[in-house]
């Protein structure tokens, strides 16, 4: 049997694929290991996953209110400047303790996790990319030479003062690329190398903790209404017009709205306001999700053949959205303009129309086919 490390960026959407692909090679007799944030990574790993902790501060960094209010160019920039560098910085020490500590066969980096590659190079071990959101496999800055060589150069710097004087792109293995995605997405995949593995969902075994009001769903249909883990403190005034645009769709429908505690005082009685969610356990009772556009829940939501509406914000999100809305699957709303008549307008267009839904069961055979962690789990297999 073989030993596995996962180095991952203190982020639910980053972490969540790694773990489940951690539970299938444990399935079948793999030592695992994680490198990360033990804050971030206990409650979203199996119980009993080692954890190897790395110290930084990146996600205190990431969550600043001047970032989160960022979009664009300064996004990006703020993005590799003030998170991705400072934390792959931050966590080399850390990781290649874990690869002295833990010896892996294999090192499964995700794309911000550049010290996770950078390890394994100077200790002289396979390593494999886990690529979370399809954006950056899409070169979406192909267009913008002079700034893919902006951050290539950051990588570069980065390498050359850990000592490697040949630098390589850290967010591509050569050897095995995982992409938690399929061309129903992304488009024809036979366009890739072919070391670039297009597994879908990476879902199975992947623990889903937390309690729910069940009694509270009846007979109505169900909506989600939900930005992610990092956008809540940008979200009051999409969250208020979510109320308005729902406010008087209570005879057939109840919605589920995940925002930090008061944030939404006095919803309809239809309305239920939560910080949390066991998301995947939800998913199945529900009808139509209302998305930021964060990969980790458009995955989910068409995993399980769900249409979505799409308010994208920021980073990777107006690319997964715009993949939505080329596969058919859901529609698309500004997240800072939109207004209570659109967004309504938009939810009952998904609910009402089968076509959105049966363009999302498209995607969500796509997924399944692809194989998931379990495809996953057999291309890392033949690395170690």
């Amino acid at each position: 049997m073989s030993r596995f490390l996962f180095t991952v960026p203190p982020l639910t959407g980053h972490i969540n694929p790694t773990a489940a692909v951690g539970a299938e090679l444990t399935r079948r007799g793999h030592e695992v290991a994680w490198a990360g944030h033990r804050g971030m990574l206990e409650p979203l790993l199996p119980t009993g996953a080692r954890v190897l902790p790395v110290t930084d501060d990146a996600l205190d960094r990431l969550l600043r209110e001047e970032r989160l209010a960022l979009r664009g160019a300064a996004a990006l920039k703020s993005l590799w400047e003030e998170f991705i560098v400072p934390l792959g910085q931050a966590m080399l020490p850390d990781v290649e303790a874990a690869v002295a500590t833990f010896a892996p066969d294999v090192l499964v980096a995700d794309q911000q996790a550049i010290a996770g590659p950078v390890a394994a190079r100077r200790a002289g071990i396979t390593w494999a990319t886990s690529a979370s959101t399809p954006a950056e496999v899409l070169k979406p800055l192909a267009g913008m030479p002079k700034v893919e060589a902006w951050i290539s150069s950051l990588m570069a710097d980065f390498q050359a003062g850990s000592g490697l004087a040949e630098a390589v792109d850290l967010r591509f293995s050569d050897r095995l690329t995982l992409v938690f995605t399929t061309g129903a997405l992304v488009g024809d995949v036979s366009r890739f190398p072919g070391h670039w593995i297009f597994a879908g969902p990476a879902l199975a075994g992947r623990p889903d903790r937390g309690t729910f009001p069940w009694d509270w769903l009846d007979s109505r249909r169900r909506v989600l209404v939900s930005l992610g883990t990092l956008n809540g403190l940008v979200g009051e005034r999409f969250y208020r017009v979510a109320v308005e645009a729902l406010a008087d769709l209570g005879e057939d429908l109840q919605a589920i709205i995940v925002a930090p505690p008061g944030m939404l005082t006095e919803p309809p009685p239809h309305v239920l306001v939560t910080d949390h969610v066991p998301q995947l356990a939800l998913l199945p009772h529900l009808d139509a999700v209302v998305s930021h556009g964060g990969h980790n829940t458009v995955s989910e939501t068409l995993a399980h053949g769900l249409p979505l509406v799409v308010c994208p914000i920021r980073d990777d999100q107006p690319i997964i959205a715009d993949q939505v809305v080329a596969a058919g699957a859901g529609e698309r709303v500004r997240f800072g303009r939109v207004r209570a008549d659109d967004l309504r307008a938009a939810l009952l267009a998904v609910l009402d129309v089968p076509a959105y839904r049966a363009a999302a069961q498209r995607v969500r055979d796509s997924f399944a086919a692809a194989g998931g962690a379990a495809t996953a789990a057999d291309h890392l297999e033949k690395l170690s």
